[in-house]
């Protein structure tokens, strides 16, 4: 089998592919204007405003882009160094191994119950208050667990990641979307609650019968895990730390109550203190030091296992910079609004229900190159609301089309820094992550397809 190739290429080649379009596709820009939103200021785009302009070729500025990459992006790379070299010191109390010793024991016989208690919780955080970046730390936990319940990597991802991603697309709440498509397209916070309802549930219980099928197979038969050969040394190694830790002791307890709390903390202060990538990475930073502390490390042991971990991730956090490099090459090209402009066209005389799917599809093409959910509402919602009022269906759907073409493909696309970055902690090779993914995906536009279609059907308002 011919060897995949690494995210990096992916991701240069992306922008290597920004850089071939901006010779050939015209520039265009918009007027943006500055308001005010739930107390915040946004820029939104005047729909009426798009006019042709000079395109900006790109071609050397391909190798500054990962550079300025690193400046738009700079406080998730900055969150994903400490997270590395606070799970570093956590991982190195062993109190993460002997805990999962002690849950694989409790389990024993009752495994199949950690899917879908597990992935309704996250899927429940990134419904209500929209976890993303968030999530990344807690494959480091899911990961082991996952393995020492007879599972794979692919299954630990699952666990939280893949669950926040379908909570956070199917979103009832989210403020990073959700509010902020809804206050642009003029619409009452949080209306169409029922159907929001409806969706959420019917996507989160698809996606947890779907890894249980898997993870029911997996566990007969491992060999047919996509992760089968990685996951052969990492099941071998926490075998062992399992081993060498029969029980827990008081520090590592201590170890495992900071890491309960920090967990806890993290949900609290994103719902309701509004806390986000600064302060998460300061929360994970302390959990980090308290753990070394109540292990009895030296100040010096730390301080080295600290920034070993930080060098063990820094391979996620330079793929983020690249990932950023491909929006600024968009931006800097000129042909990022050409492309909106292209959508908004598109979906001007189509039937009702074909309007929304174009909508949808517009957002889903577009989040390749944006994967930032609360970017692409200010940049697009400003078009899409009144198209809604053209093409004869309701604001609230043009949302839902937003949503579904936001949120879905997260998971997968190469250009999302939070998604290389949660592979890269767990393990998982993209191409893989990708093969395994890709079917889901398809059900998740076929679902998507036809939740619009009956919300367009039924009027919804």
């Amino acid at each position: 089998m011919a060897k995949a190739p690494n995210v990096f290429v992916i991701v240069f080649s992306l922008s290597l592919l920004v850089a071939a379009a901006s010779w050939v596709v015209p520039g265009g820009q918009y007027q943006r204007t500055t308001v005010t939103l739930d107390g915040g200021q946004r820029e939104v785009v005047d729909p009426a405003s798009f006019r042709f302009v000079a395109a900006q070729p790109q071609w050397w500025q391909v190798f500054a882009a990962p550079i300025r990459g690193f400046g738009k992006l700079w406080q998730i790379i900055v969150f994903i160094f400490l997270v590395g070299g606070a799970f570093a010191v956590v991982n190195e109390t062993q109190a993460i191994a002997a805990g999962v010793g002690r849950l694989v024991e409790l389990l024993r016989h009752r495994e199949y119950l950690v899917i879908p208690v597990v992935m309704t919780l996250f899927a429940l955080f990134g419904a209500a208050f929209g976890m993303c970046e968030e999530a990344i730390p807690f494959v480091l936990i899911f990961v082991p667990l996952s393995l020492a319940l007879g599972y794979d990597s692919i299954v630990g991802l699952c666990l939280s990641f893949l669950a926040a991603g379908v909570g956070f697309a199917a979103a009832f709440v989210n403020p990073f979307t959700l509010q902020i498509a809804q206050s642009i397209a003029g619409l009452p916070l949080l209306s169409g609650m029922g159907f929001r309802l409806l969706v959420f549930f019917l996507a989160t219980s698809l996606t947890i019968a779907w890894v249980m099928v898997y993870a029911a197979r997996i566990r007969k038969d491992p060999t047919k895990s996509l992760t089968y050969d990685l996951d052969l040394a990492k099941k071998e190694e926490w075998r062992n730390k399992i081993a060498q830790q029969p029980s827990l002791t008081a520090r590592q307890t201590a170890v495992l109550v900071v890491l309960l709390a920090t967990i806890v903390l993290t949900v609290w202060g994103a719902i309701a203190k509004g806390w986000f990538i600064v302060e998460l990475g300061a929360l994970f930073f302390a959990m980090g030091l308290a753990a070394g502390f109540l292990a009895g490390f030296s100040a010096n042991r730390l301080a080295q296992t600290f920034v070993q971990g930080a060098k063990d991730i820094a391979g996620a956090a330079l793929v983020v910079g690249f990932a950023g490099g491909i929006l600024v090459l968009l931006e800097d090209s000129r042909i990022l609004d050409t492309l909106l402009y292209a959508g908004a066209q598109l979906t001007r005389s189509l039937s009702p229900v074909v309007a929304a799917w174009a909508m949808y599809g517009v957002q889903f093409l577009l989040n390749i190159a944006i994967p930032s959910g609360s970017t692409k509402a200010a940049l697009t919602m400003p078009l899409m609301a009144p198209l809604a009022d053209l093409s004869g269906i309701t604001r609230q759907v043009a949302v839902l089309a937003y949503q579904f073409g936001d949120g879905f493909t997260n998971m997968i696309v190469p250009t999302s820094g939070v998604t290389v970055a949660t592979l890269e902690l767990a393990g998982v090779p993209f191409v893989r992550w990708f093969r395994w993914l890709w079917p889901l995906q398809v059900v998740f536009v076929v679902f998507s397809l036809a939740f619009l279609a009956i919300a367009v059907a039924i009027g919804w308002s």
